[in-house]
């Protein structure tokens, strides 16, 4: 068995589904269910015997311990984090408690499990902590990508959380051999994304013929990586990734905010197009920038795709175009995670920016 922490969020179910698509193994998921948890986006997976779930905060050592000794399972995927800079910003305590003091706690609890192991058991464990770009800081246009060498220079209080979660992570292995494996990813898009980072938010507004607000001049540059491209290279490095080191995954898209907007408004207006005939494009609305905003982000995978031989599958033309789709085919999805506590969030994190 393995255990996967956050398995009903955004990424984490999309790893659940691709494993069980790919894997015969039993697979634990542990979940809080925060408001970005849906267990709507495993529901394919319910009558699966090799799928267990159990709603669980991982700051709590005790039933952690509890699930290690009933479980004991070869493998750890820790995805459970909060996740959102603007979030981050408003309310940064849950940030901290979740992403550093969760991920300390899973790692203690893991190392006085594996410690008890026998060495061929230890040599083959694997814990694997699902990390972002955002800790390496910004780049201007011209700085080369982020290699896993690139120093950390975390700007938001999201992006200082994970660091501080990777130098934990870093340190479990190097102080008690933990066999610990991170990989940071680029800004992930597609199915089951919950709609308040900028591609699902737009997706949604431009449905309900609301504007689609653009931070500053729209000219922040992210590297787009689509989910499912994402969850293989996981499983890779779960199975091949070495211990100690950690791998960048990244989608080789380079991409302004603007163009993503433009992009997602002329495939809406030829699989959608609104009642009055105009295009989505005319929905653009720029407003006030978020504070401390990185300006660009970008991912050199070279040591993934020469080590692990893997690739991004996905260009970002394709991946978007499934990801459009896939939210006009469910937008039963859309209209049940979109409940009144986050319709007030959106009022206050756009609601005074003009």
């Amino acid at each position: 068995m393995i255990f996967v922490t956050g398995g009903c969020g955004f990424i984490g179910s999309n790893f659940i589904l691709q494993w069980f698509e790919n894997c015969n193994e039993e697979l634990l998921n542990i979940d809080k269910l925060t408001y970005a948890g849906n267990p709507e986006n495993l529901s394919s997976t319910q009558a699966n015997p090799l799928y267990k779930f159990v709603k669980m905060d991982i700051t709590s050592a005790d039933d952690l311990k509890m699930l290690f000794l009933k479980h004991k399972p070869r493998a750890v995927v820790h995805f459970a984090a909060e996740s959102h800079v603007d979030r981050s910003i408003s309310g940064p305590f849950e940030f901290i408690h979740t992403n550093i003091i969760g991920t300390f706690q899973l790692l203690e609890e893991t190392r006085r499990y594996w410690g008890q192991l026998d060495a061929n058991y230890q040599k083959n464990f694997r814990f694997l902590h699902v990390s972002t770009d955002e800790v390496f800081g910004s780049l201007t246009a011209e700085e080369p990508a982020f290699s896993e060498k690139t120093a950390y220079a975390p700007n938001s209080p999201y992006s200082a959380s994970k660091a501080s979660s990777d130098h934990l992570v870093r340190a479990y292995f190097h102080t008690y051999k933990l066999p610990t494996v991170t990989s940071n990813c680029s800004n992930n898009y597609g199915s089951y994304q919950f709609p308040e980072k900028l591609i699902p938010l737009c997706i949604l507004n431009a449905l309900q013929n609301k504007n689609l607000t653009i931070y500053g001049d729209g000219t922040n540059v992210r590297d787009w990586l689509y989910v499912t491209d994402h969850c293989h290279a996981l499983r890779l490095i779960l199975e091949k990734g070495r211990p100690g080191e950690t791998y960048n995954v990244g989608g080789l898209n380079e991409m302004k905010n603007i163009e993503v907007v433009d992009a997602l408004c002329k495939i809406l207006d030829d699989l959608r197009p609104r009642k009055d005939g105009k295009s989505y494009l005319e929905l653009k609305t720029f407003v006030r920038d978020r504070p401390g905003h990185d300006q660009r982000y970008a991912i050199n995978a070279d040591k993934i795709m020469h080590e692990l031989d893997w690739k991004p599958q996905e260009s970002f033309a394709t991946g978007l175009s499934k990801t459009v789709n896939w939210y006009l085919q469910n937008e039963n999805w859309i209209a049940n995670v979109t409940s009144g506590a986050y319709q007030e969030w959106i009022q206050k994190n756009y609601g005074d920016r003009t």
